[in-house]
């Protein structure tokens, strides 16, 4: 199989995801279980923290030159990683100053994978999975009363 069949075969599977979400109804926000156990919540579990979550627009910004993030559209998530050295606790990550998901501990140099529907705001809806009216503008790590400003890039496979 040529590379313009495996991304062609890796587009249709990914758009598959969400419907096959849909037909199996479970109460977890994707289809297989997210390689982080701290992250595998039950969508109610999701939306009941986010609404306790408040974007801190009055904290301390600083730039965070040794994170990333990616969004990859065509799986529904953003993928964050931080290069610091040193393992992070209790971290928030904002999307677009609207959409949170807590992640407990980001180890050093370890992918984070927040899925789409992970991400969720006050009134509890989560972030858009159709991309077309809405995409990753910015994306936020709270964490130590600090807000961190995150370089995001969009995934070009």
């Amino acid at each position: 199989m040529n590379r313009t069949h495996m991304h062609a075969a890796s587009r249709a599977f990914a758009l598959l995801l969400p419907a096959l979400a849909m037909l199996v109804g479970c109460s977890q926000p994707t289809l297989f279980e997210n390689p982080d156990p701290n992250l595998r919540k039950t969508k109610d579990e999701l939306k009941t923290d986010a609404s306790a979550r408040n974007y801190r627009a009055d904290a301390p910004r600083l730039q965070e030159p040794k994170a990333r993030a990616q969004a990859v559209y065509d799986l529904n998530r953003l993928e964050v990683v931080n290069f610091t050295g040193k393992d992070w606790s209790d971290v928030e990550i904002w999307v677009n100053r609207q959409y949170v998901c807590f992640v407990p501990k980001m180890e050093d140099r370890k992918l984070k994978e927040i899925h789409f529907p992970m991400l969720y705001d006050r009134n509890g809806e989560h972030f858009p999975m159709d991309n077309k009216t809405v995409v990753v503008q910015t994306v936020e790590v709270y964490r130590d009363g600090m807000l961190y400003n995150v370089v995001c890039h969009t995934s070009d496979w």
